[in-house]
């Protein structure tokens, strides 16, 4: 639901060169959801992030707080979805000093050896750590790379009529500034 508000972000990390996965529809644990309900907050979320971004997306997706259940595993198997995990959680929903979570999310790597990092770009402090943490990264050896998918997702009819009926015209009254959502860290 979140792609629907600002799909101008969408396209900047598609011009960026960045590779565009996606999540639900709208966040919720879906290990407490029926298999059809679970269903529909996959698809819809996908059809989402697809009509939003305007071109195709890697058929990658991450379960909402790492909830999945085996047939959801074996749904999104079915439909040639990849589905990521994390390794590292880098907590940084609740430390939210840069320096304090680039040097907890290392130590935790250091003792993982290797793995994939969650982090979430909504949070200001995130953003301002990312620097830090690359730097700490390739400092220590690391590489950070670039996930691509052969194919690209294919999007569900049915949902995607789902999302378009779903999506409203942004009204200025309601609207938040782009500037309130993208911020440029240097």
């Amino acid at each position: 639901k979140h792609a629907t508000w600002h799909p101008e972000v969408l396209k900047q990390v598609i011009a960026a060169g960045h590779t565009l996965g996606s999540h639900t529809w709208s966040h919720q644990n879906l290990s407490r959801k029926s298999p059809q309900e679970a269903k529909d907050e996959i698809e819809k979320g996908m059809s989402a992030v697809a009509m939003m971004a305007g071109t195709p997306i890697a058929p990658f997706f991450r379960y909402p707080q790492l909830r999945q259940t085996a047939d959801l595993k074996a749904y999104l198997a079915q439909r040639n979805v990849a589905a990521f995990s994390i390794d590292i959680d880098s907590e940084d929903f609740k430390i939210k000093k840069p320096d304090v979570l680039v040097r907890s999310t290392m130590a935790a790597l250091k003792k993982k050896g290797k793995g994939i990092i969650l982090m979430h770009d909504l949070h200001k402090w995130t953003a301002l750590a990312v620097p830090g943490l690359l730097a700490q990264l390739k400092a220590n050896g690391y590489k950070v790379v670039h996930v691509r998918a052969k194919d690209t997702l294919a999007t569900l009819p049915e949902y995607d009529a789902m999302v378009a009926a779903a999506v409203q015209p942004v009204k200025s009254s309601n609207a938040r500034v782009i500037s309130a959502v993208v911020q440029t860290v240097e």
